[in-house]
């Protein structure tokens, strides 16, 4: 089976030991395709120059909230720019983080909203962050008129759920599944997603599956564990992990080639 995982930082200081063997492993266990997530247009680059090396892998190109009080006066040129490579097929991680606030909220609606008017412009779909800021943020995707795109780490309730399908977005779904500690509401709004709405993203090094036998010593998550939050949603939505796999790869592969993107 192929697996699409669609969220990786694979540029993340904690695979720069390693970063070559960590996409072995994670082709070994069936991942064939990656999406890498940027943060900044730093990192944009550095993404880009990485899948222009590893056709396995596509990128994102955008600037994440926590950035957005750290950007050049023509960082909108330049994203633009950047997201003419080839190997992008979405806009971000953009959104609202009103949790940390590490850049002012005023700061993070002007480049998420700005960001939003460029994938609409381009009709590329947005790869989304949201952290204590659904109200908000729901309210600009409804503005901007999205209809294209993917919440990535979903952990929030059914209503927020609901509200996003409502849109017409993809969910993503992360090893956040996996944590009996904080999963309920998702675990509860699971009832609602639909299977042809359902991706799978590790979100690397981050958000190690709690219920991955055994943990690696480092604690660090990657790729190749894409296959444990599979199979806990598998269980959970009482599906094969054939039947999974077949819904996730085409969703993935449905967002991303409306986009001119994985092939």
């Amino acid at each position: 089976m192929s697996w699409f995982d669609l969220g990786v930082n694979l540029l993340s200081s904690q695979f720069d030991s390693d970063r070559e063997q960590v996409l072995a492993r994670a082709h070994q266990a069936g991942i064939s395709k990656l999406l890498l997530i940027a943060s900044d247009l730093t990192e944009t680059a550095h993404n880009q120059h990485w899948c222009s090396q590893h056709t396995a892998c596509v990128s994102t190109a955008g600037v994440h909230p926590h950035q957005a009080e750290h950007i050049a006066d023509d960082w909108l040129e330049q994203l633009r720019q950047l997201v003419a490579h080839p190997s992008v097929v979405a806009i971000g991680e953009c959104g609202l983080d009103f949790n940390r606030n590490f850049s002012s909220q005023s700061a993070q609606v002007t480049v998420f909203s700005a960001q939003l008017a460029l994938a609409q412009e381009l009709q590329l779909p947005v790869y989304l962050h949201e952290r204590d800021a659904f109200t908000t943020q729901i309210a600009l995707l409804k503005e901007h008129h999205v209809r294209h795109g993917i919440a990535h780490c979903f952990t929030g309730n059914s209503d927020q759920l609901k509200a996003y399908l409502d849109l017409g977005l993809y969910i993503g779904i992360t090893g956040w599944l996996c944590d009996e500690r904080r999963n309920q509401e998702l675990v509860a709004a699971l009832q609602y997603l639909p299977l042809d709405r359902i991706c799978l993203e590790t979100d690397a090094p981050y958000l190690l599956p709690r219920t991955l036998q055994p943990k690696p010593k480092s604690r660090r998550n990657e790729p190749a564990f894409l296959l444990a939050i599979a199979q806990q949603l598998a269980k959970l939505k009482n599906i094969t992990l054939e039947q999974l796999q077949q819904h996730c790869w085409h969703n993935s592969l449905t967002l991303l080639q409306q986009a001119g993107g994985a092939e």
